[in-house]
């Protein structure tokens, strides 16, 4: 199995089905994919300001892919006063040639009106058949009950998605996604990173027939 399978081992997710995630828009560097990158080790960054939250979107990424690592053991309180040159500098030593980020940019609230709705219940006849008498009425007799509406509030959030090359110390594909109603952060990564994988294969970043 060649090298960039391991990039994005998300095959298990794709099964997943629907989700309450949508690709809003993505970029791919023209000179750049997965299998020329050949990454063996991805370093995977939750710009987060809960580091609670942080740790557990980062382990959720990296979970059954071995070449993915968590960025909190490297980036943390200790080095939050370096520069970015020392920062790379960090990284290159351990080996890393690649690198994930995944941040929230935005959270968009949304209220829309549901209309009511109408439902009847219908009553079978008597059954005597006596022409127009009180079996028919009361047989075909269909009373409409009413639903009234309602206001319903949504709240999206807006994370943006980035791979960065070390080799080439350079953004190489960029995809923003908008999630519904989030419940939890693990199914909530989960789903993006299922969008994610499915436009990076449009893209051309990621071969299709990779698996």
């Amino acid at each position: 199995m060649k090298r960039y399978v391991a990039l994005l081992l998300f095959v298990s997710l794709m099964s997943c089905g629907s989700t309450d995630t949508v690709i809003v828009n993505s970029w791919k560097d023209p000179e750049s994919n997965a299998a020329k990158e050949q990454f063996k080790k991805v370093m995977v960054v939750a710009l987060l300001k809960d580091e609670r939250t942080r740790r557990n979107t980062e382990n959720t990424i990296v979970a059954n892919n071995p070449i993915f690592h968590s960025s909190y053991a490297f980036l943390n309180g200790a080095t939050v006063d370096l520069t970015k040159e020392q920062r790379l500098s960090i990284l290159k030593s351990e080996n890393y040639d690649g690198v994930i980020t995944m941040r929230l940019v935005n959270m968009e609230k949304e209220t829309n009106y549901v209309p009511g709705t109408y439902s009847d219940m219908y009553y079978g006849g008597m059954g005597y058949g006596y022409g127009y008498g009180f079996d028919n009425w009361y047989g075909y007799y269909s009373p409409n009950f009413y639903t009234p509406g309602y206001y319903q509030e949504n709240t999206h959030y807006i994370v943006e998605t980035n791979v960065f090359s070390l080799n080439q110390n350079k953004l190489i594909w960029t995809g923003t996604t908008k999630s519904t109603n989030i419940t939890d952060v693990e199914t909530t990564t989960n789903n993006i990173m299922i969008e994610v994988v499915k436009q990076m294969e449009k893209d051309g970043f990621l071969d299709p027939k990779r698996k």
